[in-house]
């Protein structure tokens, strides 16, 4: 599903990525480790187009993405692929339900369409009778959840989460990995997920560890 075939990644005389050969299939749920200052994080970027290399292919579905003008990447990163970062980053002004509505009207989708697929995931999280509230109102793991289904809102193919759990207490980290492989089996997303934490590593399907800029064997 995807494919990253020679991936470099320069900023300046300065390296990050040396030439990475990667692929994921559907459903997978994989983890990427490795020290700080690895590339974890730019390989997430790239992989989920919000960076672009300094050479190599990223293909998703079969689709070269680095033939993609800026107009139809947007649309196809907005379809295809949802992020969670280790801080929500809702927006403080709108309701749960409108955070999650967001990138489906973004996508073109109706207010009818829109608020009955948001309405679906807050209840899958364990939100329904928290869809009204702003995100001063949740505690930490809630407003975390209800990034998730921000993400899970257009049904993209792949999420893309950087250290999800970063900012959670023990027991709210513990529900957030549970919840990821329930999404997978119930809605059938890949999840590729940078993270430090050992146990949420543990869990996913496949580890893939990296040192200074490389995949290790």
């Amino acid at each position: 599903m995807i494919q990253l075939r020679d991936i470099t990644k320069s900023f300046g005389a300065l390296q990050v990525l040396r030439g990475i050969d990667l692929g994921i299939s559907k459903g997978e749920v994989v983890s990427i480790v490795g020290p700080s200052g690895a590339g974890k994080t730019t390989l997430l970027q790239i992989m989920g187009t919000l960076d672009s290399p300094t050479s190599g292919r990223v293909i998703i579905n079969g689709q070269d993405v680095s033939q993609l003008g800026q107009r139809r990447l947007a649309h196809f990163r907005n379809q295809h692929i949802g992020f969670v970062f280790q801080f929500h980053q809702l927006l403080p002004e709108f309701t749960a339900l409108e955070n999650v509505m967001i990138p489906a009207f973004i996508g073109g989708s109706g207010r009818k369409e829109a608020r009955e697929r948001a309405l679906e995931l807050l209840q899958f999280m364990g939100l329904q009778e928290r869809a009204d509230h702003k995100p001063s109102e949740l505690s930490g793991g809630e407003k975390q959840r209800v990034a998730v289904a921000r993400a899970l809102v257009n049904k993209p193919d792949v999420v893309m989460a950087d250290e999800p759990s970063g900012s959670l207490d023990s027991q709210n980290k513990e529900e957030l990995h549970r919840l990821f492989f329930d999404l997978r089996d119930r809605y059938g997303q890949t999840f590729v997920i940078v993270t430090h934490d050992e146990t949420l590593a543990a869990m996913t399907d496949r580890t893939i560890h990296m040192i200074d800029g490389r995949l290790k064997d």
